[in-house]
């Protein structure tokens, strides 16, 4: 986290660790069940920390990729459900002047996005499983990123689902 409790991103527990040895950062939350050992010493395994010092960044967004969009898409064709030999599809097609965007980019199987072909999902009769959307960055921290420690939701601004 930033000095203002704003989640930044997540990063290792080594990185953490060194953060906090370093004393770049305070260890906010660890993990009861788990210590870091050396041969002479135990710490605690630091699950949240915030930076000492305030770190200005422009706003943080998510970046538009495959992977990230397959992510939000729960790795499913966003058609048929199916999870296996996944590609991209442009809801509205290129070539009608569909843009490379989070609002027009699903996650698409490929037998699903040959039969949809040159056509909207409308004219295919192919509807959606859900809208298309832009995640904003605390969202895609919370809902995709992976793995989420119960002790986070409290500054990624949620309970745990």
């Amino acid at each position: 986290m930033n000095q203002d409790f704003r989640a930044l991103t997540v990063c290792s527990v080594q990185r953490a660790f060194i953060l906090v040895f370093s004393k770049k950062a305070e260890l906010v939350t660890n993990d009861k069940t788990k210590m870091l050992r050396t041969v002479s010493a135990s710490y605690p395994m630091p699950s949240i920390i915030r930076l000492n010092r305030y770190v200005n960044l422009p706003y943080k967004g998510v970046l538009l990729n495959r992977q990230n969009i397959f992510r939000r898409d729960g790795y499913k064709c966003q058609y048929c459900g199916c999870n296996y030999d996944l590609t991209l599809d442009h809801v509205i097609p290129k070539s009608r002047g569909g843009e490379t965007t989070w609002e027009n980019l699903v996650t698409a199987c490929k037998s699903c996005n040959s039969k949809k072909g040159d056509r909207t999902p409308e004219e295919a009769e192919m509807p959606l499983a859900r809208k298309p959307f832009k995640p904003s960055f605390v969202m895609f921290l919370r809902d995709f990123a992976g793995y989420l420690d119960d002790d986070w939701m409290l500054y990624l601004g949620t309970k745990r689902k």
